[in-house]
């Protein structure tokens, strides 16, 4: 009997609504590694897996944006947790779509793992700091508290494959969004591979869906939706951040211009601030004067 045997090819799919489907075209394109080696197929995102994809995420956004902070916040950390026990895997991917040494690699694995702690600890305080009681003239309680807008898109960076989509992504669902995420065209692989993550990891179906092909294709039906909040444009280059913004701005939606950024740096709270909403409440405390207040 021979020894040899045939390596089973992992077959990459779009992540949505908590399932792992094939592109309903049935599309695939070839990635590469940094020197041009074939390293697999990934699906190549249609229109209609963009439109499914939001479908799910707005299903997904009552559970997700009701459930306590303490809860969203255990939740991230599992995701933490699955991610250390996959560290190997993703130690490989990341240097291969990335071209990095297994050193660089592994910095970059363990600085996205601890993204995922560091969200996880700002679920249940950012309410705090952007929240409170408001001083007013008057005989009111004024009280402003933060809440999630609804269904943010995610283009996410095209050079930061790993580190970078964590960044742009934990914050997002931290705060009781859902995400449609656009992967790194070039480098999808290790996007992919935390969708299973995260269908492994207490994360609700349809509060996270990625989508791999041509950022542009899939982006665009993105910015144009009706049913989508916010979008951030973390990845896209110049031509199509103008061109996704003036899409956006069809139905108001909020809109996270690219920038740049040192993904190695500790963030601060302004992605965490970005997609949420202010809701203030006025209630009577009665009169009250120098004599007490009478109610």
């Amino acid at each position: 009997m021979s020894d040899e045997r045939l390596s089973v090819f992992k077959t990459y799919k779009l992540y949505v609504g908590g399932k792992f489907p094939r592109s309903e075209s049935g599309r695939v394109y070839e990635v590469t590694d940094s020197k041009g080696k074939w390293l697999a197929n990934a699906p190549l995102s249609s229109r209609k897996d963009a439109r499914d994809a939001v479908v799910a995420a707005r299903k997904a956004f009552g559970g997700w944006s009701g459930a306590t902070a303490y809860n969203r916040g255990q939740v991230l950390y599992r995701v933490a947790e699955m991610l250390e026990g996959r560290r190997g895997q993703f130690v490989r991917e990341v240097a291969d779509a990335e071209g990095l040494s297994k050193a660089r690699a592994s910095a970059v694995v363990d600085a996205a793992v601890d993204r995922w702690v560091w969200y996880a600890g700002w679920t249940d305080k950012i309410a705090q700091v952007v929240g409170g009681g408001n001083p007013v003239a008057g005989p009111f309680f004024n009280l402003s508290s933060p809440e999630p807008t609804g269904v943010v898109a995610v283009v996410a960076p095209q050079e930061s494959s790993f580190l970078g989509l964590v960044s742009v992504l934990a914050p997002v669902i931290a705060t009781g969004n859902t995400a449609v995420v656009v992967a790194s065209e070039r480098s999808p692989l290790p996007a992919l591979s935390l969708a299973e993550v995260l269908a492994t990891s207490d994360v609700p179906g349809g509060v996270v869906n990625v989508l791999s092909g041509r950022t542009a294709e899939i982006a665009a039906p993105l910015a144009a939706h009706q049913d989508v909040n916010a979008i951030d444009l973390a990845g896209a280059d110049e031509a199509l951040a103008k061109e996704l913004e003036i899409a956006a701005a069809d139905n108001l939606k909020r809109v996270l211009r690219p920038q740049p950024v040192d993904y190695f740096e500790t963030p601060g709270t302004e992605r965490l601030t970005a997609f949420l909403e202010t809701k203030t409440v006025w209630h009577p405390t009665g009169a009250l004067g120098a004599a007490g207040s009478s109610y």
